[in-house]
């Protein structure tokens, strides 16, 4: 059989080439061809480093259709995308997840991330708001999973994820641009553009530019509020049920239910990613050289990416207040790469801009509790209850955040021929954000508010910046939070045998992390160096009794060893890791690893106040001044072989994961003090399989699969969190306990010298559990009084009782926890094209049976949102390559 461009085409499939064989009367047999990564901070075979890697090159993720992360994840089945839409998602690796920050108060809570996100050599995560990229012009998108701790730091607890971009290329001129129009079923149509561009100006001097613009269409509908018809029905009886009565006849109290007639509008969750990426090489002589690249993107949203189960439709809510999130940075980066005798350096470094201005519809807040619900009525001054009126509740939030980030890493690495190498490096990391939240909370039509607004904001009109004062905000966040890092790292590895090798790493941290600024009733920065210092008249001036601090500190319930004078939180701790492999074939590799990783301790903004809520689980409650570091131990055993003449490979590894102190978010609805706030759930352990096979079936055939099987619990609760967090036993939200795929890409022949491919694609996704609170059966009776009708999700049923104790509510009703289960579900993708070596031209159907599959239930606001995937969608894509 003659090898013509269909044996080309499986090149691309899946990151598998033709390696040919000497010329012989038997035709050559296709093999899958390796990929090289970095995930070991030099660059080795995907196949021969003892770390589970999953990557797909560029021309796979071309032949997937993806074009950002989100998309990626699908055949990933060990990472968790979870958010409220673009530019407001966290990642989650095999299974290491609690709650999701709430997206309104990411900036200010500041809890760090369990996965490090890269862009090449830049760590660009954030706490609630991972860099969105879109992903245009990548040569490969690495996944690490388990503890990177030892070469990425602090942020890969539980994994790296690295985006690594096309370089400049010296060889010559290179162009193309890729078109996508595509359909929606119920929404908008949406259109992509792409286009790179590379010139070798000379031959030591080339520059790579690409450039893109998405607009990707909307489908979920903001529809009229009809109170009593699934509606949101007003705030009397939120008030009356919720907050303890407050209303004596909520019946017949004078109500006004939020009104959102101009604001209805079909499909009205709209994106567009547009941006350039610009990259310059200067090869200085045949041994340094120098990268510079500048990424520029702006990410634009309207409206919300989930909507409200108990409305009629498939995709409903209701919104009350405009609603955006533009999201804007920069990112520019610097590689300087050299060779000293046997010895590779490497200077990178980076630089991040990142600005991000949101409005939020806070209206839901109102059904939050005592306070919130308090703030839109005029019972505190009604002289009778006949004078008892509550006004509109619509209320919201705006958010101007700015973050900076600069990272400077020198690294060495030892010739690889050697029976030893040593990779060794520093790291230097600075981070910056500043954030504003205003809050509108208090309906300021009533003339008590409109004082209290002025109170809170400001005085005599003037706000706390000296600008004009804004009636209509009535709470304020205004804090900057800095993290400085320092790190020394290493790796030594050394050939035991020919075919046994052993390694070890270990990296040695120190982080201060310096969180500064106000509320408008709480002075942050005062009251951390109140419990730095311990200042008695310090700690008097901050509202607390230094005798009380005094014996919370002796008895163990606070700790503020970590703080000095100056309110500085400082950690430092060396981790390590270690690994065994041994060569059993040219094609076959076993390994063993131990790992370890971690998030830095956070400090909270109302650390050390006592609950104003004393019952139960909230007796002699104080909030925790900061979390404390949570680690994760990771032990595994791998394998990674090619089978039947390069033909099959198998990739599989087993792991468990022992995480201590896992931090969790936390907000407490009845507890207004308590606000958003940073605490440790206990210990877990994690058990699971990673496997991916990739099966060149035959010449025209390439099947691709990915397994992954997780088992997850919590082995021991922080005591103050018995009742609230789920008991001893309980799984860790987010991730399934199964999930894999399986997709083919199918070549055939076409007169004219062209190739026809199919390619199809089944993801399989099982039930996950929602957060980490059992607060499902609460929100769902919240639901039910607010829009006369429940969600209809399913929940998880969990004991309201923790070592002999049953939990009660201030009613002294036993507390009925529960969690919200996300379904299971399917997403089936076809593809059919045509290309030959400069062209293709490609039409698909994403979500083949439009399955609606709950990727994420935001409760943030008392009430449950869905978030799903995009419905069914029929498009076409077409590409042309100059050379």
């Amino acid at each position: 059989m003659k090898k013509t461009k269909l044996s080309c085409a499986i090149l691309s499939a899946f990151a598998a080439t033709s390696l040919y064989a000497q010329e012989t009367s038997v035709p050559p047999k296709a093999q899958i061809e390796t990929i090289e990564v970095t995930a070991t901070k030099r660059t080795e075979s995907i196949q021969d480093i003892p770390v589970s890697v999953s990557a797909l090159n560029g021309q796979a993720l071309e032949n997937l259709g993806v074009d950002n992360f989100q998309d990626y994840v699908e055949f990933l089945p060990n990472v968790v995308f979870q958010g409220t839409g673009p530019g407001q998602n966290e990642i989650y690796i095999r299974g290491a997840a609690t709650t999701q920050t709430n997206i309104s108060v990411s900036s200010v809570q500041a809890l760090q991330p369990s996965v490090a996100f890269y862009l090449d050599e830049q760590p660009v995560s954030m706490q609630g708001r991972n860099l969105d990229i879109f992903a245009t012009d990548i040569q490969r998108v690495e996944v690490l999973p388990g503890p990177q701790g030892t070469l990425f730091g602090a942020s890969s607890q539980a994994g790296t994820v690295r985006m690594i971009t096309n370089k400049p290329d010296h060889s010559g001129f290179s162009a193309g641009v890729d078109t996508d129009i595509g359909f929606t079923k119920g929404g908008e149509m949406s259109n992509t553009v792409e286009a790179y561009f590379n010139f070798a100006i000379s031959d030591d001097l080339a520059v790579r530019v690409a450039a893109y613009n998405d607009n990707q269409g909307g489908w979920i509908d903001n529809v009229l509020n009809v109170p009593g018809e699934g509606g949101y029905i007003g705030s009397a009886v939120v008030i009356d049920r919720i907050s303890g009565g407050v209303l004596s006849d909520p019946e017949n109290t004078p109500v006004v239910s939020p009104e959102n007639d101009l604001l209805v509008e079909d499909d009205f969750n709209d994106a567009v990613y547009s941006g350039a990426r610009f990259g310059l090489s200067y090869l200085f002589n045949d041994d340094w050289s120098l990268l510079v690249q500048h990424t520029q993107q702006t990410l634009e949203t309207e409206g919300v990416f989930s909507y409200d189960p108990n409305l009629a439709g498939e995709s409903s809510t209701n919104r009350f207040v405009p609603e955006n999130n533009d999201d804007e940075f920069g990112l520019t980066t610097w590689t300087l790469k050299g060779r000293l005798e046997q010895l590779e350096l490497v200077y990178t470094g980076g630089f991040l801009d990142r600005d991000i201005e949101s409005n939020i519809d806070y209206t839901g807040y109102t059904n939050g509790g005592l306070f919130a619900a308090y703030y839109v009525c005029n019972h505190y001054e009604a002289a009778t209850p006949d004078d008892e009126i509550c006004l509109d509740p619509t209320k919201f939030y705006k958010e101007d955040t700015n973050a900076s980030r600069i990272t400077h890493e020198f690294r060495v690495n030892t010739s690889a021929d050697r029976e030893w190498r040593v990779t060794a490096g520093i790291f230097y990391d600075s981070q910056d954000l500043e954030t504003v939240g205003k809050f509108n909370i208090a309906n300021t039509d009533l003339g008590f508010f409109t004082d209290l607004a002025r109170t809170t904001v400001g005085t005599e009109g003037i706000n706390s910046n000296g600008g004009p004062f804004e009636p209509s905000i009535s709470f304020v966040n205004d804090v900057t939070h800095t993290i400085d890092q320092i790190a020394v790292f290493g790796q030594f590895e050394y050939d035991l045998t020919d075919t046994l090798t052993a390694t070890i790493g270990a990296r040695w941290y120190e982080i201060d992390d310096i969180y500064k600024g106000s509320t408008t009733t709480v002075d942050v920065s005062r009251r951390i160096r109140a419990f730095g210092t311990l200042d008695p008249d310090e700690l008097a001036a901050v509202g607390e009794d230094p005798a009380l601090i005094d014996q919370a500190i002796a008895n163990g319930q606070l700790d503020v060893s970590l703080l000095d004078d100056d309110g500085t939180l400082t950690v430092d701790d060396t981790i390590l890791k270690a690994s065994l492999d041994w060569k059993v074939t040219d094609d076959v590799l076993l390994f063993a690893t131990y790992s370890e990783g971690f998030r830095p301790p956070v400090t909270n903004r109302v650390g050390g106040g006592l609950a104003s809520n004393q019952n139960g689980a909230f007796e002699n409650f104080r909030i925790p001044v900061y979390s404390l570091t949570d680690t994760l131990d990771n032990y595994e055993l791998g394998m990674k072989g090619d089978f039947l003449d390069g033909i099959l490979r198998v990739n599989a590894t087993a792991f468990y994961s022992d995480i201590t102190d896992l931090q969790t978010s936390r907000f407490d609805p009845t507890n207004i003090s308590f606000l958003v706030f940073t605490d440790n759930v206990g210990d877990a352990e994690i058990r699971g399989v990673d496997a991916d096979i990739t099966w060149l079936a035959t010449d025209n055939l390439v099947i691709n699969g990915a397994l992954s099987l997780l088992d997850t619990e919590l082995t021991s609760i922080n005591p103050e969190l018995a009742g609230i967090a789920p008991g001893v036993g309980a799984e860790l939200p987010y991730s399934a306990d199964l999930s894999g795929n399986i997709r083919a890409r199918y070549f055939y022949e076409i007169d004219g010298g062209l190739t026809g491919y199919v390619n199809g694609s089944l993801a399989y996704t099982g039930d996950r559990l929602a957060g980490l609170k059992m607060d499902a059966y609460v929100i769902e009776d919240a639901t039910q009084l607010i829009y006369g009708t429940g969600s209809g999700l399913p929940i998880q049923q969990e004991a309201a009782v923790y070592d002999g104790v049953t939990y009660t509510d201030s009613n002294g009703e036993t507390f009925r926890g529960g969690r919200y289960v996300q379904e299971s579900y399917f997403i089936a993708n076809l593809a059919f094209g045509v290309t030959n070596d400069e062209w293709k031209a490609e039409l698909y159907v994403d979500n083949v049976f439009d399955e609606r599959g709950v990727q994420y239930i935001d409760n943030q606001q008392f009430t449950p949102k869905v978030v799903t995937n995009r419905p069914r969608t029929v498009g076409l894509r077409l590409s042309y390559d100059f050379y």
